[in-house]
């Protein structure tokens, strides 16, 4: 079973330190290619934006396919886009190569769960949707103070260039190492397979839980892998060591939160309770802390960070409850169909921020502080708005 379960865990994890790397890696970039906020934003978001525009057909991929087919044969294009990243000259090009790495990397997290889906049985799929999620804490832990302290030694781009062969040489397990499923292709038509997505859609509960997935990961994940170091510079006075020091310990809450609330499911399912208000508490104490934020809190700045992201990790248990309501052939399209709304929130977030905060003149150091109230502010309606239209149509999921 490791030869399942490793391969398709190192991939989230890669494409998690993808995700996040900018965290730490975008002040750099900024200065040297005199990039603004928005534009920031934008060669941030636009892995999340090229990640999200394909899950609708790489859901009919992994269900016709198969996860390991799927997943081996992106990362070899996904390796590519890290190596033309590396050596990109001009900002197109960072942009370009980052929508690769974004569209590379696309099928880690839904075939780590489709996989876990086909091989594991139902009362195990919220723990092991939860281990592949901590895979991507752990991945943004590296994206953090272990990377800074890598930039202290090596040229970021020489880094790429490690990263570039690691995804490359990841692709070729897939191709030589891991097993395939018996029950992980099927020979239906394309026709029937685009079909699903007709069912999926006339599901009122998929689309309330859509919603507030792609709001809270709007909120959550834009600020994760972009924002907080920027915050924490510009409004708490923190230089970029000790931004990316307790970016690290905002990753370990992110992993710890994946594996609280995955268990916390499993425990309640096999008891026959409901997951939703599992999922709809953390979304509401992560929108407390970020309210928090949003109003200038820098006491214990680290820990209402950390909070907000922890907690933040339950929106993550829609892809359990989900799943459950359909067909377990169709796990792969339902949950590519709730991954759209998740990295085009993402993308949405990530963007609108730095073109908020770009509203401002810049400073010596950094950003203006008083606009990160207005970001903040905005990225918490959002996602508590996600959160009311769940739960007022929470009748919708005892069916």
């Amino acid at each position: 079973m490791s030869r399942v379960v490793l391969p398709f865990l190192a991939g989230y994890y890669l494409s998690y330190v993808f995700r996040a790397v900018n965290a730490v890696l975008g002040p750099g970039l900024a200065a040297e290619f005199g990039l603004s906020a928005a534009q920031l934003g934008l060669l941030t978001g636009v892995y999340f934006f090229s990640f999200g525009l394909v899950q609708v057909p790489l859901g009919v991929a992994l269900d016709r396919f198969g996860p390991r087919r799927t997943n081996g044969a992106l990362l070899v294009l996904a390796a590519a886009g890290v190596w033309f990243f590396s050596t990109a000259r001009s900002y197109e090009e960072l942009v370009l190569a980052r929508a690769i790495i974004g569209l590379g990397v696309s099928a880690c997290l839904m075939a780590s769960i489709q996989a876990f889906v086909l091989w594991f049985p139902p009362e195990r799929t919220a723990t092991m949707i939860a281990l592949a999620y901590s895979m991507g804490g752990l991945g943004a832990l590296t994206a953090s103070l272990p990377f800074e302290i890598a930039l202290r030694s090596y040229d970021w781009r020489q880094i790429f260039h490690a990263f570039a062969a690691a995804t490359l040489a990841l692709a070729a397990v897939f191709a030589l190492v891991v097993p395939e499923h018996p029950g992980a292709r099927r020979a239906a038509p394309l026709r029937e397979l685009f079909s699903g997505f007709r069912q999926i859609g006339r599901d009122p509960a998929f689309w309330r839980i859509a919603f507030c997935v792609g709001a809270n990961q709007c909120a959550v994940l834009s600020l994760f892998t972009l924002w907080i170091t920027t915050w924490l510079r510009d409004v708490a006075g923190y230089d970029r060591a000790a931004a990316a020091a307790a970016l690290g310990w905002v990753a370990v809450a992110l992993s710890a939160g994946y594996l609280f609330f995955g268990r916390l499911a499993d425990a309640r399912a096999r008891e026959g309770r409901p997951i939703l208000p599992l999922l709809a508490g953390g979304v509401a104490v992560s929108v407390a802390c970020l309210a928090a934020l949003t109003l200038g809190v820098t006491t214990g700045a680290v820990l209402l960070w950390a909070a907000c992201i922890f907690f933040g990790t339950g929106s993550t248990l829609a892809h359990a409850i989900a799943t459950r309501r359909f067909p377990r052939e169709m796990a792969g399209r339902v949950n590519t169909a709730l991954n759209t709304f998740t990295f085009m929130g993402v993308f949405i977030g990530q963007w609108a921020s730095g073109a908020i905060i770009g509203l401002w003149p810049p400073t010596e150091t950094g950003y203006e502080p008083k606009a990160y109230f207005y970001a903040l502010g905005a990225l918490s309606l959002v996602q508590a708005s996600g959160l009311a239209w769940l739960w007022s149509g929470r009748r919708h999921f005892s069916s």
